[in-house]
Order: structure tokens, then sequence, then C-alpha cells
């Protein structure tokens, strides 16, 4: 019988989840530990992987199975290694980020619409300034967001978004699927048409071949002057300088990045010294419930896996999601 190998310490597991892990792992060994030397001395024994190992020991594992990653993005695996074949079964926690990312699509967009970044300056300096003496305060509601991708975080968002009362555009890679929180739904040739419409844009989408430059210049020109962009999918589906322009110019009014091309971000990038973007470093996916939620999905999967059922969230390395 191989081994199990995860990339945790045991006091991320609940006594519970402990449990089930034992109840399913049956014979097998189960191997905990975040040491990179020890991962490797134990890696040729094992059939199943979870968490954080480095890629190319997940690679290097002759009898690996399956690999349960312990993020959503999958880009790495084309990057890490584009011409290998993928000989065990790759599963994400696609799906695990929908709560804290929308929470956090929300706080970019009420910060822009109540000045918020404004009223922080001001706070520093200790004066009392009304935005509204300059700025146009604005309310969600009857606004219209084209959301780029229309996943599990897509989907999310569009709940909260319909809870806002905006009207909401999707834009996916299969349009006749439909959504309860979205008007209308349509595929990736009509994006610049529908961004003609948006208050504002929310990309949820992943980094794959076909969304990498997704946004360049014709992408922002066909936005109002007035939208505000904001991306929590991967910096690559922007072209960068493209977007710096769009804000210099004011071909739209502002943006909200936890992304960028490169990450980190150089200390050079003129969008650290514009006062209408906001840059978070790649945080929103982040939260306290994080491992709680990641554990109970590699359990499900660990269940169905020994009973030789199908697993969630199976990654098509090709397709990148």
């Amino acid at each position: 019988m191989s081994d199990i190998l995860i990339g945790l310490k045991t006091d991320v597991f609940t006594r519970e989840q402990m449990a089930r892990l034992r109840g399913s792992a049956g014979e097998r060994h189960v191997s905990f530990t975040t040491d990179e030397a020890e991962q490797r001395r134990v890696i040729d024994s094992v059939e199943i992987a979870a968490a954080r190992i480095k890629r190319d020991i997940i690679f290097a594992a002759p009898n690996l199975r399956w690999f349960q990653q312990w993020n959503a993005g999958v880009d790495w695996v084309q990057r890490y290694s584009p011409d290998t074949e993928i000989r065990f079964t790759l599963t994400n926690m696609s799906g695990i980020h929908a709560i804290p990312i929308a929470e956090h699509v929300f706080g970019y967009l009420l910060a822009f619409t109540r000045w918020l970044p404004a009223a922080y300056r001001t706070q520093y300096t200790r004066q009392w300034v009304h935005p509204v003496q300059e700025r146009e305060i604005i309310e969600l509601a009857d606004k219209t967001m084209v959301l780029v991708g229309v996943g599990a975080i897509g989907s999310r968002v569009a709940e909260i978004a319909r809870a806002f009362d905006m009207r909401v555009i999707g834009v996916r890679n299969h349009p006749e699927r439909s959504n309860r929180n979205v008007e209308k739904i349509v595929g990736p040739t009509d994006l610049t048409t529908v961004l003609s419409e948006a208050d504002f844009v929310v990309v949820t989408a992943p980094g794959t071949n076909e969304t990498y430059r997704m946004f360049g210049e014709a992408e922002f020109r066909a936005m109002k002057e007035t939208a505000y962009f904001i991306n929590i999918g991967r910096g690559k589906i922007v072209d960068q300088t493209a977007l710096v322009r769009a804000l210099r110019e004011g071909w739209i009014r502002g943006a909200g990045l936890d992304v960028c091309d490169p990450e980190p971000l150089p200390e050079s990038s003129s969008l650290w010294d514009m006062e209408n973007v906001i840059i978070t470093a790649h945080y929103a996916g982040n939260t306290s419930r994080y491992n709680e939620r990641a554990i109970d999905l590699f359990l499900d999967n660990l269940e169905r896996y020994v009973n030789g059922a199908e697993l969630r969230n199976v990654v098509d390395v090709k397709q990148g999601y």
C-alpha cells in the first residue's frame, strides 16, 4: 500500500477532520510535513499528495496518482513543465475562495464609490473634508457590472451584485450556461461590445492561453470614462502598459488590482503613485477559514478516491482550469 503525503502540520486539522482522514486512509501511511527535505525523502512511496509541496517534488514522484493542490490557479503546470505529460490527476481548490474574493471585490467597489481612499488621506492630515465638494458620490444600485468569468467566484460576485440591485452581464467561454443572477451572458468575442455598458468591469477569469492579454488598449477604450476596472483573476490577463495609459489619460476612472504582471509589482511601477488605483498584494482569497474549507474539500475528495468515485475540481491541464 502506498503513502499519503500532506504538506501541512497536524495542528491545522480538527479532531473530527483527523478522524475522517484516518478512516479514509485505511492502511495507507500518512505523513504530515512542511519540511522540503523530508518530503523529498518519502516522495517515492507517495500515491496521494496534498497541500504545500514544491512543484519539482510533485513532478519527481514516481508513483503519484493524485495531487490535491491547495489553491485554485493551475497555470504553474505549463510554466513549470510545458512539454511534460501529467501522469497524475490534479485537483484544485476552485470554489473555496468565492466568499472572501467576492467580499474583496465589493471592498474595492465601495471604496471607490464612497471615495474612501481620499477620506483616508485627509484623515491622516487631520482635515475635515467632505468629498462631495470635489467628487461625485455614486450608488451601486442600478449600475451595470460586466463580469468576466462566471465560475464559482464570479457566481458569488453576481449574487452579491444582485443584492445591491446591480445589473450583471457575464462573459464566459460557454455563454449557453445561464446563471440566475446574471441578466445575460456573452462569449469572449462580444467582450468589447458589452464593455461599453459597464460601470464596473470585474475580472475573475483564470490565467490561460485564451485569457492572456484579454484586456488591452481596445478593451479599455471601449469602456466608459466613468468606469472602474477590477482584476482579481491573473495579472497576465491585462496589458499593464495599456492599463497605466488608460488610467493616466482618463479612458477609465480607476482600477482595483489584487493581481499584477509581474508580481511583486516593481517599486518603479507608475501604478503605485496613482490616486485612482487601489493595489492589494494578491490576498483577495485569504481568509481565516481557508484551511478549514480546504481540508474539508480534500477529505471529501479522499473519500471519493478510495471509493472509486469521481473527484471534485479535476483540472483540465490543457485548458488551464
